[in-house]
């Protein structure tokens, strides 16, 4: 009896030490996941760099006085391989009226991204957020998500997951100069 006794009592304290982990785990990554405050419409787009597959740089500042079309997506992505046809549609007749849209891929190979983008003929540039700093800067989560940024650099819009080629449209409208 007293060997049962044992026994139960060390699989209850084995048992209490992992959830008592888990616990204290999930805390810890809850207040690490809020270290970037939610962007929201409204808020100054966070500046950043990243250089696109021609290695040309883009430096979101850069773009002051143009409405930014700013996509984060994987080649994974069902959703974000459905929209960016779409998306280079629209690029190709706003790029000339002010409108500058940027992909950004999280953290994939080149050969991925540029197998990708020669499958489906895309022709706006194309950064990899490489060590997934800009996806943090930005809190994305899930994949596609884009951000609409007026010509002052604020955030007139926030679109999470997949849209259609008439949604794109009237998004880079909204963001054109006037």
């Amino acid at each position: 009896m007293a060997q049962s006794k044992k026994k139960r009592l060390y699989i209850r304290s084995v048992i209490l030490v992992v959830l008592t982990l888990a616990i204290v785990f999930t805390v810890y990554s809850n207040l690490n996941k809020e270290k970037n405050a939610v962007l929201q419409v409204g808020d100054k787009a966070p500046d950043f760099i990243l250089v696109d597959m021609q290695g040309n740089e883009h430096r979101l500042s850069d773009y002051k006085g143009k409405g930014v079309f700013l996509n984060f997506w994987g080649t994974w992505c069902k959703p974000c391989a459905t929209e960016m046809p779409a998306m280079d549609n629209q690029y190709n007749i706003y790029k000339d009226q002010g409108v500058q849209t940027l992909a950004i891929n999280i953290g994939e190979s080149d050969l991925k991204v540029n197998s990708f983008a020669k499958r489906f003929g895309l022709s706006f540039p194309i950064a990899i957020d490489r060590n997934k700093s800009v996806m943090e800067l930005y809190n994305i989560d899930p994949l596609p998500t884009t951000f609409l940024i007026n010509p002052d650099g604020r955030i007139v819009k926030i679109i999470k997951g997949q849209m259609t080629e008439k949604d794109i449209a009237n998004f880079m409208g909204q963001v054109k100069p006037s």
